[in-house]
């Protein structure tokens, strides 16, 4: 899988002169352009189109430095409709425009190439179960948030403390499925997964059960599902769980993730040193 993704990297490379297709890319790959935009965003920690804009801008900048080209041209041999695009995009990642660059030798700066390799860090084994479930129902209260990649999300804390304790064990009281309990469930990703974007939060339960009036409800088609087991400190063994599931399982196991919520449970201990969480991935299988 990994050299299949570097492989795409290399088409990009020959190409950043060109519009490249992000299909064709996930064709290289052999996966879906879903898995493949999901999995350069885990491993690279950046969205695929923010990284091909940075690594043009990189070139465009030593063919500024270099003169032999007009700043035109160059604007129109990386993508931009005039060359006032061109500075604006210019100027947001080295600081300066094209024109004064070219007139002053300014100091530029660069993305380099980037290739992809698995290291293996620590010594636990990652738990999994692969898992083909009947569709189902998430009910709770769903709120549109922004994205944080690290760190507490201040925008869903304050969306859970805003239902109240006792609306909250009434949705506890509703769970009657695996994952047991109260979970968090993800939904409507940017595809980009870019930091800032908004995605649909739930704070609910898996259940058979009728919905009250006062909660919202999500249906979730059949599929299959990878479940990820994690036990270690909190919050760091929860806020590394997703990472390491897409930068070390996805690429040694035979599985592409496929659109659909993300369903998070966590138990964390009296202390609050510690805690178990699971995490599932809806997935489909792929070649290796």
């Amino acid at each position: 899988m990994l050299d299949r993704l570097n492989q795409a990297l290399e088409h990009i490379e020959a190409h950043l002169d060109e519009p490249i297709d992000v299909a064709g890319l996930a064709r290289i790959a052999v996966t879906s352009e879903y898995h493949f935009r999901r999995m350069f965003s885990a491993l690279a920690g950046l969205p695929l189109s923010e990284y091909i804009r940075r690594r043009r801008l990189t070139v465009a900048g030593a063919e500024v430095l270099d003169g032999g080209r007009t700043l035109l041209d160059i604007a129109t041999r990386y993508g931009y409709g005039s060359g006032e695009a061109f500075a604006r995009a210019f100027r947001a990642m080295h600081g300066v425009g094209p024109g004064e660059a070219r007139r002053t030798g300014a100091a530029l700066h660069s993305q380099p190439r980037m290739s992809f390799r698995i290291v293996i860090e620590g010594s636990s084994s990652m738990r999994y179960r692969i898992v083909d479930r009947p569709d189902f129902r998430v009910v709770g209260r769903k709120a549109r948030v922004p994205l944080v990649h690290e760190g507490v999300n201040p925008a869903i804390a304050d969306f859970i403390r805003s239902i109240g304790p006792d609306t909250s064990k009434r949705i506890a009281a509703l769970a009657d499925q695996e994952p047991a309990g109260i979970v968090g469930v993800s939904d409507q990703l940017d595809p980009s997964r870019a930091e800032g974007t908004e995605l649909d939060y739930w704070h609910g339960v898996v259940t058979g059960a009728d919905v009250p009036d006062d909660m919202d409800a999500l249906d979730v088609p059949a599929g299959l599902w990878a479940v990820f087991d994690s036990s270690g400190p909190f919050p760091q063994a929860l806020q590394y769980l997703w990472r390491d599931v897409f930068t070390q399982w996805f690429p040694s196991n035979p599985y592409a993730s496929r659109p659909g919520p993300e369903i998070l449970s966590v138990r964390v201990a009296e202390d609050g040193a510690t805690a178990d969480a699971q995490l599932w991935i809806p997935v489909e299988r792929s070649a290796l």
